[in-house]
């Protein structure tokens, strides 16, 4: 399977060009492990080899979602077989504190219980399976005193219970411009959460190394941060704990902080019992343990003209934060610097809440926070249409921001990269926009069950963490005596094919074929200090950071051949696996043998700091991004109104990714962000059983592909296309491309606002449609009734 790279590259000619040309950088590269994963040979943290003695771990749950830890009968559980070690937060020597941000989060729950599933205890044996039937027991061995629980945000906003202090974003005056403007109106939208379903679950493995250090086999986005909560929680320090990622089967940010629990667990069984300790849950207990997307409601007041222009908004969200604050703050965050998505707002005022429920703690989930509070100006824009009976494409444009004045965001931001306008001009040309839309309306005229909507929706996604000093990178580059490379740098490879373009980076820099440069487990040991990869912000970061390492040993090796040859160094070209300078060429490889022998330095460390960043946590005003990605997808769906039932009948995209690095991998993200996006707005619903009295109340009851239905091949439209917009980015990226991690998931709010669509036909478009996300059939057909019941009335 080990074939040449070459082999595999496009046969675009442009990028034949390219490669000709010495390029490695915005070509169609497969993935770095596509052929070990079609061949089952990339080994994820359950396929590394056990060690002689490894013991496993499982966890105990609380089976009550709100109550008073009495007692743990510890007998009980030790006596079952197999079992070696019980441990509950007694035997936590550090802080039992996992949380990122605000320390509220338990390892193991002390005290009090928070929600059913959570941690109480962890018991470790000599099989997973021994491990897991004694843990099983924790509704035997749990003396509990229940309390009543929370289960909603509108229960606890109702009792002002929240994790962090409500949060105000403002411009303007919108009380003024709400009641000046020529038209009103107030409404209020309810958006679900969504389960991150990587495919790998949740797993540590824990190895007790010399002289008191551990290794700790973590999947895990942010491997630094599960050093420091594993030393934190062990006191020990972090030079004596090692944390190694070197694939994830996905994490979608449910691997961002939310792993830390597992690793502390793993760490402190293998460092007391000095033996290897593996925990890994199955898919039922991480459902249950571990959070996800944040759910969101939304009250709004909208005042507008004519055309639909929004004059003044004032809107207030409440999301679900769960039981501890977790990443909560900041998501909320970035879900009110995202309300405005392409939009110029003159007056708006926000007001963001995380209330704090006995469910499960959510968490990051691609996108964070900005899908939820773009959505809301799209849901809200879409009824401004319908109330005006205007096309909503049109009441969209009407609303973009401008490229030389009205171009500031709520928050202050400039927005000196727009390109909205013509992006969605040459997406609405090529999909036809304006002659479906005459023909769907004929459709429907003459078909009084089957319906079909169409939508066209844009995206402005803002590029960097909202904490500024997040935003950096390191990475090391090793050129070995034969001319190979070794690159370590800071991000994870969760299957986005970051390792495939840091590699690309690195060879373009050095000038050599692909082949030649390997990208190793990430790794505490060998970059320090990294951020987790997450905010779309892996390739920006850690490119930049291992360009700054290649260009050193480039700049070393062109300097020793410049003074063997008599020119200038900065004249020498390094492409096609050679230098050349002065009419001469050489090896790569053999200046490199060169330089080994003239001792000079062939591996570097390099560094990237995003420049111009700068935020206000009190205001929430300042320069949180350092650039924006845009996009706008088209759908076409048809609903069944008898049934409910809806199917996408076609999904034309054009998205913004800069200058690609890999325009091969940038499409299948998109592809795959659209489709996951579409899961999370049409079926895929979370559900708690309600607080009723009964033993299973708070308990998670979609915790099981059985009961929780992600989106399959079959959903995908049988007309799909997606192109990326041609154009740099302005900013000084790498390479000028953009993220394309989050920014695509937006893209779907077109499937969402074309079943409205569709629905709003049922009633001649004069009707609202009060449509909830996901639009599941028992949404759509609550959404239909109220369609009809309207304009029973108006008749």
């Amino acid at each position: 399977m080990n074939q040449p790279v070459e082999s595999f590259l496009a046969a675009d000619a442009g990028e034949q060009l390219k490669l000709q040309q010495g390029q490695r950088v915005g070509i169609s590269r497969p993935h770095e492990s596509a052929h070990l994963h079609v061949a089952g040979a990339a080994p994820y943290i359950d396929d590394l080899p056990e060690l002689a003695g490894t013991l496993h771990a499982a966890l105990g749950l609380s089976p009550v979602a709100h109550g008073t830890l009495l007692s743990i009968d510890l007998a009980t559980l030790r006596a079952q077989p197999g079992v070696v070690g019980v441990f509950t937060a007694a035997d936590i020597p550090g802080p039992n504190d996992c949380g990122p941000i605000i320390h509220d989060d338990p390892i193991l729950a002390d005290g009090t219980v928070r929600h059913v599933g959570q941690p109480v205890f962890a018991v470790i044996a000599t099989s997973r399976d021994a491990a897991r039937r004694a843990a099983a027991l924790a509704r035997q061995v749990l003396q509990i005193d229940a309390l009543p629980p929370v289960l909603t945000a509108q229960e606890a906003h109702a009792r002002a219970q929240y994790v962090v202090p409500p949060m105000r974003l403002a411009r303007g005056d919108a009380a003024t411009a709400l009641a000046s403007a020529p038209h009103r109106m107030q409404g209020s939208f309810r958006l679900g959460g969504q389960e991150q379903f990587y495919l790998e679950g949740q797993i540590s493995y824990a190895i007790p190394q010399e002289d008191g250090g551990l290794l700790v086999h973590c999947s895990t986005q942010h491997p630094s941060e599960m050093q420091h909560v594993v030393a934190h929680a062990l006191g020990l320090a972090s030079h004596r704990v090692q944390v190694q990622c070197r694939r994830m089967g996905g994490g979608f940010g449910g691997k961002e902080s939310q792993s830390a629990l597992f690793a502390c667990v793993a760490a402190l069984a293998a460092r007391a019992l000095q033996r290897p300790v593996k925990l890994r849950p199955d898919r039922d207990d991480d459902m249950l343990i571990t959070g996800r997307r944040h759910g969101f409601d939304f009250t709004y007041d909208v005042g507008f003209d004519g055309a639909g222009r929004v004059l003044g908004v004032t809107v207030e969200m409440l999301t679900n934060a769960g039981h501890s604050a977790d990443l909560s703050p900041p998501v909320l965050t970035r879900a009110l610097c995202h309300f405005d998505n392409a939009y110029w707002l003159p007056h708006v005022a926000m007001a963001g809440y995380c209330a704090r429920t006995n469910t499960q703690s959510n968490t990051a989930f691609r996108g964070f926070g900005g899908p939820q509070g773009a959505l809301a100006i799209e849901v809200i824009l879409d009824s401004i249409a319908r109330r005006l009976g205007q096309d909503a494409l049109a009441v969209r444009q009407a609303n973009f921001y401008g490229t030389t004045s009205n171009n500031v965001t709520p928050y202050e931001q400039v927005v000196e990269d727009n390109i909205i306008h013509p992006l969605v001009a040459q997406l609405a040309q090529r999909c036809d926009y304006s002659s479906r839309r005459a023909a769907i309306t004929a459709f429907n005229a003459g078909s009084p069950v089957l319906k079909r909507g169409l939508a066209l929706t844009p995206i402005k996604f803002g590029i960097s963490f909202n904490v500024a000093h997040f935003n950096q990178a390191g990475a090391l580059v090793h050129v070995y005596a034969d001319g190979s490379v070794l690159v370590n740098h800071g991000g994870t490879e969760m299957g986005q094919g970051l390792n495939t373009k840091v590699a690309q980076v690195v060879a373009h820099e050095l000038g050599i074929g692909f082949d030649r440069v390997r990208v190793t487990a990430t790794d505490t040991q060998k970059v320090a200090n990294t951020s987790a990869t997450a905010a779309s912000t892996g390739a920006d970061l850690n490119g930049k950071a291992a360009q700054d390492a290649a260009r050193q040993v480039r700049q070393r090796l062109a300097a020793h051949w410049a003074a063997q040859i008599g020119v200038d160094a900065t004249t020498v070209r390094f492409a096609n696996g050679q230098a050349s300078g002065g009419g001469l060429q050489i090896a790569f490889d053999a200046l490199v043998a060169q330089a080994y022998t003239a001792r000079v330095q062939l591996w570097s460390d390099g560094f990237y700091a995003t420049p111009g960043l700068h935020w206000n946590r009190e205001t929430l005003k300042g320069k949180p991004f350092y650039y924006f990605a845009y996009g706008a997808a088209c759908a076409e769906v048809i609903i069944d109104t008898l049934t409910g039932e809806h199917k996408v009948l076609r999904a034309d995209v054009l998205h913004d990714v800069g200058r690609s690095l890999n325009p091969a991998i940038d499409i299948g993200q998109v592809e795959g962000a659209f489709i996951q996006g579409m899961g999370w707005l049409t079926m895929e619903e979370l559900h708690w059983h309600p607080a009723d009295g009964s033993k299973n109340a708070g308990k998670l009851l979609t915790h099981a592909p059985s009961t929780y239905k992600i989106p399959t091949a079959n959903d995908c439209p049988a007309h799909f296309e997606v192109r990326l917009y041609d154009a740099d980015n302005p900013a000084d990226t790498i390479h000028r491309s953009k993220a394309v991690g989050e920014p695509p998931l937006l893209l779907p709010f077109s499937v969402f606002l074309a079943i409205r669509d569709a629905i709003s036909a049922t009633g001649g478009h004069q009707a609202d449609p009060p449509l909830r996300a996901p639009a599941t059939p028992e949404a759509v057909l609550d959404a239909l009734d109220a369609v009809r019941a309207q304009a029973g009335a108006a008749a």
